[in-house]
């Protein structure tokens, strides 16, 4: 995977050493939304969020478009994907029981 800097490219080798690499901008958006109410969404809820909806049909990002993105995150629509997700879960729970 490719991400750009604005200086030069960055190689990442795969999307785990990407997500290592903007983890202190997920943890600064965590402490934010914990500090507004949020305590159930996680770091993982905030990335999966953005690579589903922000980043899905994008290519050629800049490093700093992802950090911007982690931090500028609307804090609503991240929280009802994650309502969602947790719905959806619980749906499909019940319909195997």
């Amino acid at each position: 995977m490719l991400v750009i800097d604005m200086n030069n490219s960055l190689e990442f080798k795969d999307v785990n050493d990407l997500y290592n690499r903007v983890k202190p901008a997920l943890y600064s958006k965590i402490k934010e939304l914990r500090g507004l109410g949020y305590k159930h969404l996680t770091e993982t809820d905030i990335w999966n969020y953005l690579v589903s909806h922000d980043w899905k049909d994008k290519k050629g990002l800049l490093l700093s478009d992802l950090i911007s993105d982690i931090l500028y995150c609307d804090n609503n629509a991240l929280n009802d994907y994650v309502s969602n997700k947790i719905n959806q879960k619980s749906i499909n729970e019940e319909e195997i029981l």
